[in-house]
């Protein structure tokens, strides 16, 4: 019998190739970057188990888990709302532990888990049209005032669902975006926020996520 070695690969291997895209301007309006080497979690508080849920989030993490539509950075990841008693933690993959190994002591006995990591890709989005490009998809009123830096929701994109927050401003000013979409449907989705974004000039590239 033949044997056989696996490969891990991104869904966007082929999709995503770096460097100038759309239009030929000086400086790029828009910054799409994926995001590899990233482990994911769920974490379900159980019924009645939220407050202890969210204590062990605070002990383990170092900042309150979210309980509305947030994003909030803490020491080992970013703990991303995605529903009543629930978020995903997003954390740099480690590779000598399976992720959800890595929680299962924190969260033990109140909450339930579920490794996300290689069903989700994720897409960073930034630059100073970023917000032009998204309404073209998106419904979403992303302005200062109204989604701040840390605010997060539940969306979707060109008819996609997508879990989407907003990072700390870029360098330049520019608004930082994340969007975490099923591997399934992430070819699909770049192709359609490259088209969004090509009248604006795109830089394309891939980074490992980080956690400050």
């Amino acid at each position: 019998m033949a044997d056989f070695t696996w490969t891990t690969r991104s869904p966007l291997q082929q999709a995503v190739i770096a460097g100038r895209h759309g239009a030929a301007i000086a400086k790029a309006g828009i910054r799409l970057s994926e995001i590899r080497d990233f482990d994911l979690v769920q974490v379900f508080a159980r019924r009645g188990q939220w407050a202890a849920t969210a204590k062990a989030a605070k002990a383990y993490f170092g900042v309150a888990a979210p309980t509305g539509p947030k994003a909030v950075t803490g020491k080992k990841g970013v703990l991303v709302w995605s529903g009543a008693d629930q978020f995903m933690a997003l954390s740099p993959r480690l590779g000598t532990i399976q992720p959800v190994d890595g929680l299962r002591g924190v969260f033990e006995g109140f909450a339930s888990l579920s490794d996300q990591s290689d069903g989700r890709c994720l897409i960073r989005l930034s630059g100073p049209r970023v917000r032009e490009m998204l309404a073209k998809v998106n419904s979403l009123d992303l302005h200062d005032g109204v989604f701040p830096i840390g605010a997060a929701a539940t969306t979707s994109i060109d008819h996609t669902a997508v879990n989407l927050w907003r990072d700390a401003d870029a360098p330049d000013g520019s608004p930082v975006f994340n969007v975490l979409v099923f591997s399934s449907f992430a070819d699909s989705l770049w192709h359609t926020l490259v088209d969004s974004a090509a009248e604006y000039g795109i830089e394309v590239e891939t980074v490992s996520i980080a956690v400050d």
